[in-house]
């Protein structure tokens, strides 16, 4: 018994220092990434430089490169920020992951493919009937997908209330691949092109003061952050400051002791996934006026990484599912070129993915909870 314990013990031990090593790979990696990028930008024919680039001067990275990167990262991190909302909605009260939450935002942008193209054939995607048009189809996307969410709750997930957690999470795959199947077979499997935007929204502008130029942005990338923004106020505003909202939060903290009270916990479960499904609608739309193109697996790599930023930020914290959301879009546009290309890394625009994944394991690694911690119920704590 006394060498079963011992063993036991060492093996942890073991665990323990190979994770160390990986910490400290990972946070040796990014320091001297940093301090390469910067010498770089200092001087391109350092010996460095010229040691990772093959014996040849490195290239500097501009300040509009600079700034685009940022731009880029951050409509894109907002949309991954309003993704991972529905996953930390869902897991505050249900405690499960629920991996088919990316489908529901790929139906919003389905949605948004149908009507952008309606309009386009009626001539109202473009000139003034422009603003009203996208509103409507905002709405529109913010439905279907709330409609989405809600039946996915009650076909596939309220049957299983009370099972062991892991029935729920493979259940939530097999919706995943039920919905993707569904699309193809009612669109086809090839992508689906958005009709293209008005110039104005195409066109780039500068923000800045007097002659200073700070910032270019697309119109697209403004209405982007804009509406992410806009979105996670209005969802602050109802789980804090409404009465359903509070309702939601004592069914994430405890359900048996909110239905005593006389909360009503399946309603509130379904305003959660309605709630959470608005949010993944939302960020379909935007996600189609951004990149202008959706298929029947759009959601799938969205969907991983917002969980990833649900992760980072913190399981159940709404506040750090966005944060961890913009975390992770920023992280994916300046680490490819700032820290794994001054280190002669090749192809690094195609290793994106594979930052949003390192940057998952070093936040669990540095800080389990996420950046700001998790909110999680009664019996998840216990």
């Amino acid at each position: 018994m006394t060498t079963a314990m011992r063993g036991s013990g060492a093996g942890r031990t073991n665990v323990d220092r190979f994770l160390t090593v990986i910490k400290v790979v990972l946070i040796g990696v990014i320091v001297i990434g940093l301090l390469a990028f910067i010498a770089q930008q200092i001087s391109p024919g350092n010996g460095f430089a010229k040691w990772t680039h093959d014996g040849e001067a490195a290239s500097r990275l501009t300040g509009a490169q600079f700034k685009g990167l940022v731009v880029s990262g951050l409509s894109q991190g907002a949309m991954y920020g309003l993704i991972a909302l529905g996953y930390s909605m869902v897991y505050g009260v249900l405690g499960f992951i629920n991996f088919a939450h990316g489908e529901v935002f790929m139906v919003g942008a389905f949605t948004g493919f149908i009507m952008a193209n309606k309009f386009d054939d009626a001539g109202w995607w473009d000139g003034a009937i422009f603003i009203p048009a996208v509103l409507i189809t905002i709405l529109t996307c913010t439905l279907v997908a709330m409609a989405t969410a809600v039946i996915m709750e009650r076909v596939a997930y309220r049957p299983l209330r009370g099972s062991p957690r892991i029935i729920p999470l493979i259940t939530s795959i097999g919706v995943s691949f039920f919905i993707q199947n569904a699309v193809i077979l009612l669109f086809g499997a090839g992508a689906k092109s958005y009709p293209s935007n008005p110039d104005w929204l195409q066109d780039a502008r500068t923000l800045g003061v007097g002659s200073f130029h700070i910032v270019s942005l697309k119109g697209t990338q403004i209405v982007v952050i804009l509406v992410a923004a806009a979105s996670m106020y209005g969802l602050w505003h109802f789980v804090e400051r409404t009465k359903t909202g509070k309702a939601m939060r004592a069914v994430a903290e405890d359900k048996e002791i909110a239905s005593l009270m006389g909360i009503n916990v399946n309603r509130t479960i379904v305003t959660t996934f309605a709630v959470g499904g608005a949010m993944a609608g939302i960020a379909g739309i935007l996600w189609g006026l951004l990149f202008r193109s959706v298929i029947a697996t759009t959601g799938f790599l969205p969907g991983i990484k917002a969980f990833t930023a649900a992760v980072v930020g913190g399981v159940g914290n709404l506040g750090g599912a966005m944060a961890g959301g913009v975390s992770l879009g920023a992280a994916e546009a300046l680490a490819p070129l700032t820290l794994l290309e001054p280190l002669g890394v090749n192809g690094v625009s195609q290793l994106r993915d594979a930052v949003a994944f390192t940057l998952l394991i070093l936040v669990l690694l540095v800080k389990p909870t996420g950046l700001f911690g998790e909110r999680l119920s009664a019996e998840d704590r216990a």
